[in-house]
């Protein structure tokens, strides 16, 4: 599995990056939290609050973002956006 995670402000890409865990290991919701918890690691950012949108949205698109009230503390982007690549 590959996940890209940006950081936006306003219409303006921050930081990217992108990691890749083994499709062999454990379930495809634990790939998915290893994902999101390497990606948010490596962008310097907490772990977002993940609300019943984010999984509508991850189910349809393959993708979903997060606002900065999703935040326990105050963050420096508008958003943050998670998608998965395709191999």
């Amino acid at each position: 599995m590959r996940l890209a995670g940006r950081l936006y402000k306003g219409p303006s890409v921050l930081d990217e990056k992108v990691v890749e865990v083994d499709d062999a290991e454990g379930t495809y919701q634990d790939r998915l939290e290893k994902c999101l918890l390497e990606v948010c690691g490596q962008l310097a950012i907490e772990v977002p609050i993940w609300l019943s949108k984010n999984t509508r949205e991850y189910v349809r698109f393959r993708r979903t973002s997060f606002n900065a009230d999703q935040f326990f503390n105050p963050v420096h982007f508008d958003r943050f956006e998670i998608r998965i690549l395709e191999r």
